[in-house]
């Protein structure tokens, strides 16, 4: 801990180079790049702690995102992506599902990893932000993404106020949580959400809205079977020694939170969320084309107050075969 001598003397110094910065242009502006560079830097540091002390998997940097694999081959059983980029991550089909189906001005992609999702919403003319545990991520954002998406920690808590976005997205990423502390991670989510959110989540069992879930890639290969015969009440989480590992015995993709539709349903209404079926259903239609229904396992909750407008679709006749998107390489 700092003694109150040493903080003094540093809060001396500090406002020592304000007052002869105060006459030079130049030495102010390092001084603000300074301390901006240091403040990113806390953060990070910040970010990456709390993410450790929840139990987060502190696995996302480069080689997660494709970095040193073969582009052309797989992921030999090992978690993360044989590559990663704009049409593999499916974010041009993301982005027009939620151009079309929420008519937003503002929207947070919560775990946006290298940020082609915000890339595309923002050539759509939405104002699209975006944040994300990998400082190796942010570090390599899409060119469009540049200066739009940052380092943050939902447990941390994000740098936006109460309120700030139309539309909140967390594409994959919840899953990624221990499951005791999804509630903590919905509520921030509520708390920078102004009416509507937006998720896939790998679930399991009978879904309202689309394909029902599956437990196989999910759980260990001998433990199928017995999660089946349970039957379509059970809903989860599933205990971790049941969780399926890669090829080097790590939990697969550093997945967590294994649960069912309607466990997710109910940590989302404690939050205070209403699950929108009939959005998930007409979303489900939009994407068949490409094949990915039976691989978003996608909620869309709203809060209360929320505006129905802003779920009315634009250009309902259109499909994505007539914009080339329907057989996109599936993402992962």
């Amino acid at each position: 801990m700092t003694s109150p001598r040493v903080r003094t003397a540093a809060e001396s110094a500090r406002r020592a180079l304000i007052d002869v910065a105060a006459g030079h242009d130049r030495l102010r502006a390092v001084l603000a790049r300074v301390g901006g560079e240091l403040t990113a830097v806390s953060e990070r540091a910040a970010a990456a702690s709390e993410a450790r002390r929840a139990g987060v998997p502190d696995a996302y940097g480069g080689s997660y995102f494709g970095e040193g694999r073969d582009a052309l081959g797989d992921r030999e059983g090992r978690s993360g992506y044989a590559r990663y980029d704009r049409i593999a991550s499916n974010a041009d089909i993301a982005g027009w599902l939620l151009w079309r189906n929420f008519r937003v001005a503002t929207s947070l992609d919560v775990g946006c990893a290298t940020g082609y999702l915000v890339e595309v919403l923002r050539e759509r003319g939405i104002e699209a932000q975006g944040c994300d545990l990998s400082a190796y991520a942010i570090d390599h954002a899409a060119p469009g993404a540049v200066g739009h998406v940052r380092v943050a920690n939902l447990f941390a808590g994000l740098p936006w106020p109460d309120g700030a976005f139309d539309l909140v997205t967390s594409l994959e990423i919840l899953e990624h949580l221990p499951p005791d502390r999804v509630p903590d991670a919905l509520a921030e989510l509520a708390r920078v959400c102004g009416g509507y959110l937006y998720a896939t989540i790998p679930s399991f069992g009978p879904n309202r809205s689309g394909p029902d879930g599956h437990v196989e890639g999910k759980v260990r290969p001998e433990r199928v079977e017995h999660y089946y015969g349970l039957g379509p009440d059970y809903r989860g989480p599933v205990p971790e020694p049941d969780l399926a590992v890669d090829a080097e015995g790590e939990l697969v993709e550093g997945h967590l939170c294994i649960a069912s539709f309607e466990w997710w349903t109910e940590r989302f209404a404690e939050a205070g969320f209403t699950r929108c079926v009939d959005v998930e259903e007409r979303l489900y239609v939009d994407i068949e084309p490409a094949d990915l229904a039976p691989y978003w396992n996608l909620y869309v909750f709203r809060l209360e107050g929320a505006d129905p407008a802003v779920v009315e679709p634009r250009e309902p006749g259109r499909t994505l075969a007539e914009l080339g998107l329907e057989h996109p390489l599936l993402g992962t």
